[in-house]
C-alpha cells in the first residue's frame, strides 16, 4: 500500500488564497475564515454604490492611486472560493496588489469589486442599511479600534447616500447585535458627517 506523507498543516496553509475584506468581511462574526489577520491595501478606494442584483447598496471599491484603506485578510483553504464568491456574486474577484499584513510568506490576496458600468449612486429605492453600517462598524472597532472606526468613516465616500433605520428589524441578513457604546459611536460619526437616517419604505 502506497503511504503518502502527511502535509504539514502549517505548510498546508501558507499555499491557500486570501481574500481582503473591507466591509462586512472585516467583521468576523460574518464568515467562518479563522486566519484572519488586520491588513491596509493600496490603490483603492472604498464608496457606497448599488447594482441591480441587489434591492439595497453596499460597500464595494474602485481603484485609486495613492489612496489607501484598513482591511482584513482571511485564508480561503484549499482555494475554494465557491461560499464567498456567492456571498460576493454581485461582484468580481480580482488580485489586491499591494498589501501590508503581518504574515511572514506573501500570498495570493484577491478582493471583491464591482465592476466599472454595473454600479450606480444609492438612492431611496436602494438605500444602505443602517444594519450592514453597524455590522460593518463593529468589525472595524473589533480589528483597528475608535482611530480605525474613524479612518473608515473618513476613508469612505458616499455618506450623502439615504440609509434605511433598520435597527430594530434588520433588514441585513448577517447583522450583528452591537452594544450600547457600539450604537453611540455610530451614530456619533453619522452625525458628523450630516448623513441622511431614516425610516425608508
Amino acid at each position: 500500500m502506497l503511504v503518502l506523507p502527511r502535509q504539514d498543516p502549517q505548510i498546508s496553509r501558507m499555499n491557500d488564497p486570501y481574500f481582503f475584506g473591507y466591509g462586512s468581511l472585516v467583521n468576523r462574526a460574518t464568515h467562518a475564515h479563522d486566519d484572519a489577520h488586520p491588513a491596509r491595501v493600496r490603490g483603492w478606494t472604498r464608496l457606497w454604490r448599488h447594482t441591480a442584483l441587489r434591492p439595497v447598496a453596499f460597500l464595494t471599491v474602485v481603484p485609486s492611486p495613492g489612496a489607501e484603506i484598513d482591511g482584513l485578510i482571511a485564508g480561503v483553504p484549499r482555494a475554494d472560493w465557491l461560499a464567498l464568491d456567492e456571498r460576493e456574486r454581485a461582484y468580481d474577484r480580482v488580485p489586491a496588489q499591494d498589501v501590508a499584513h503581518p504574515l511572514p510568506h506573501g500570498p495570493d490576496i484577491q478582493l471583491y469589486t464591482i465592476p466599472e458600468g454595473k454600479h450606480g449612486t444609492p438612492d431611496r429605492t436602494h438605500p444602505v442599511l443602517l444594519s450592514y453600517i453597524d455590522t460593518v462598524v463593529q468589525g472595524f472597532l473589533n480589528e483597528f479600534g475608535e482611530d480605525g472606526v474613524a479612518r473608515f468613516f473618513a476613508t469612505t465616500q458616499g455618506w450623502d447616500a439615504p440609509i434605511a433605520f433598520d435597527r430594530h428589524a434588520p433588514r441585513y441578513s448577517r447583522h450583528q447585535t452591537l452594544s450600547r457604546r457600539e450604537i453611540a459611536l455610530v451614530d456619533r460619526h453619522l452625525d458628523d458627517l450630516a448623513a441622511v437616517v431614516e425610516k425608508l419604505e
